[in-house]
């Protein structure tokens, strides 16, 4: 059936500040278009509707979570089509039926923690496409986990039982970026969660991942993922900082060329915001008033990519 396309979507972009709902018309180009960061697509299901608007949901650009709504009366049990349906455009959160979405009820949804933060991160790869077997998956899955507590290469390592050759000889030849960057990773998307709730300070989330400061925090996150923490706390979600963390690896080359034409083929990436710190920031981590001269993240393969703190070196 085709879609008339003088119908509204029931569809609606959930944007910073996050203040209201933006309804979408079926032309509209930020469908195929990179979208701000922290950008939510909410899906109000409807009945009869859900078949004409799977494949633009499940097409979306990068980075944007997505809250699906069921619609007032549905048994999912009963409805196997339409539950497979939404698990194949892997929602970020699913809600019962709502009249009119409060947007502190979205608010909260974007800013909770998952669960499972590294079966989470694992299916948006494989989203992405990023598949690997699953050994290595189970390698990235275990390296997310264990980056609530874990420093080094060399402790992972150990918990894993393998040798760091072993350890990055398997990342390195499924086309990823090696183990230390990960592990760096999981630490900075865990602590940017954290920075997500207003009464976490940075210097907190700091001292809880291990960083002897906000300012190494800081150091961390633009190194890494080319935005700093007051950037983490103005756009919310954790979709955006997975992909702004493959933007910034794939630009440095930490994806093989296969994936690297796998993860920007697909989709446009979304431009990074410019990662400045702001006043308040800056007092408490002592970061110039200037942010440093170049792209974000060390994005231009012409230059030395910078090397990550606390880290050991590239195996």
């Amino acid at each position: 059936m085709k879609t008339p396309q003088d119908q509204s979507l029931p569809l609606s972009l959930f944007t910073p500040p996050y203040h209201r709902l933006e309804p979408l018309p079926w032309d509209d180009r930020r469908f195929a278009q990179p979208n701000s960061p922290g950008t939510g697509l909410v899906w109000q299901l409807r009945l009869g509707s859900w078949s004409r608007v799977f494949e633009v949901v499940r097409r979306r650009p990068p980075g944007m979570a997505l809250i699906v709504i069921l619609p007032e009366s549905v048994d999912l049990d009963s409805s196997p089509e339409l539950l497979r349906v939404v698990e194949a455009c892997r929602p970020h959160s699913i809600l019962p039926f709502h009249h009119e979405p409060q947007v502190d009820d979205l608010t909260a949804l974007l800013q909770r923690e998952p669960e499972d933060l590294s079966v989470e991160v694992m299916d948006y790869l494989q989203w992405r496409g990023i598949n690997v077997d699953i050994e290595v998956r189970r390698l990235i899955r275990k390296t997310i986990d264990l980056s609530s507590e874990l420093r080094s290469i060399t402790a992972l390592a150990r918990s894993l039982y393998l040798s760091r050759r072993a350890l990055g000889r398997r990342f390195l030849t499924s086309g990823l970026p090696v183990p230390s960057h990960w592990l760096h990773f999981g630490r900075v998307l865990r602590a940017a969660l954290r920075l997500q709730s207003p009464a976490v300070t940075l210097a907190e989330a700091a001292s809880r991942f291990g960083y002897p400061d906000g300012f190494a925090l800081s150091n961390q996150m633009h190194r890494l993922v080319g935005v700093r923490p007051s950037d983490a706390r103005r756009y919310l979600g954790w979709d955006w900082l997975v992909e702004a963390w493959i933007h910034t690896e794939a630009a440095g080359g930490g994806f093989s060329s296969d994936l690297c034409r796998t993860l920007t083929g697909n989709f446009s990436l979304a431009p990074l915001p410019q990662a400045t710190a702001d006043p308040e920031e800056r007092k408490e981590t002592g970061i110039p008033s200037r942010p440093p001269p170049g792209p974000i993240g060390g994005s231009d393969p012409r230059r030395k990519r910078p090397g990550v703190m606390n880290s050991t070196p590239r195996e």
